[in-house]
């Protein structure tokens, strides 16, 4: 019987060795969400204009909330808010599509030796080009709006691989969760959907009780919100600490998921 490593080197040297494989697919799987549409790849500059554009007027011209009490700008909430959903998506497009990276991909599994465990690699590619395409979006409207951004923007990358690496952990884990537990697609929706609602995404986390704050940090989505924020739009660097633990909790979680992935994967056949 084949053994498949488990090992953090084995994880890395994966995305290495196969490199062209998983920028060929997520190429492929880009332009082929768009196929057949008429403006094709375009709509994914629209989508995210189009709903920055509908945040800035409902909240601006409907609700007319505030991030803070002091703040008298309309615009500012919808771009504050907008940031905190780009780095949320990134995380739920990939997450939501794990159960069936497998499922989906049977052929993958019993007819061609595929190295299986890019998969995630790729769905996280996918979203990660929508997430700059978005983070373009949201830079042109500060301009339009605040001018020149603040220098503190070159520490998204930093910022957000921590997130991308968790990302990939839980979707290896869910990928070979989804094959002998076809009910996991079912429920992480309402997951992934209760831990946009439970981080400080469509609220500020001085919002609530200082009590229950705490609680928010929880959610591993919070403090990546957070940072985001911070270097995007207030300007200010992010908590070396806070992201120090980001990137070791990142990485423990993706080792569990590959290890996961791994040893579970020789039953995949068997099943599909």
């Amino acid at each position: 019987m084949q053994h498949f490593s488990v090992r953090p080197q084995t994880l890395v040297a994966s995305l290495w060795d196969n490199r062209s494989l998983v920028l060929a697919s997520v190429v492929r799987d880009v332009f082929g969400r768009y196929r057949g549409s008429v403006l094709g790849i375009v709509w994914s500059f629209f989508n995210p204009l189009l709903m920055l554009a509908i945040y800035t007027f409902v909240f601006s011209a409907v609700l007319k909330a505030r991030w803070s009490a002091d703040s008298t700008s309309h615009v500012e909430f919808a771009l504050v808010l907008f940031a905190g959903l780009m780095v949320f998506n990134l995380f739920a497009e990939t997450v939501n599509k794990a159960p069936s990276l497998i499922v989906n991909n049977v052929n993958f599994v019993k007819k061609v030796i595929y190295p299986l465990e890019i998969l995630p690699y790729v769905a996280m590619g996918s979203s990660l080009f929508h997430f700059f395409v978005s983070l373009a979006v949201w830079l042109c409207a500060y301009m339009f709006f605040y001018g020149v951004p603040h220098w503190t923007v070159i520490y998204v990358p930093v910022v957000v691989l921590p997130f991308c690496i968790f990302a990939v952990g839980v979707s290896w884990a869910l990928a070979s969760l989804g094959v002998f537990l076809r009910d996991v697609s079912q429920f992480i929706g309402v997951i992934v959907m209760g831990m946009m609602f439970l981080a400080p995404i469509f609220y500020p986390a001085t919002s609530l009780p200082e009590s229950y704050r705490a609680y928010l940090y929880l959610n591993p989505v919070t403090s990546i919100v957070e940072m985001v924020r911070d270097v995007l739009f207030w300007g200010s660097p992010p908590n070396g600490r806070i992201l120090f633990a980001s990137y070791v909790f990142a990485c423990l979680a993706a080792w569990l998921g590959f290890a996961w992935f791994q040893k579970t994967r020789k039953g995949f056949a068997d099943v599909l």
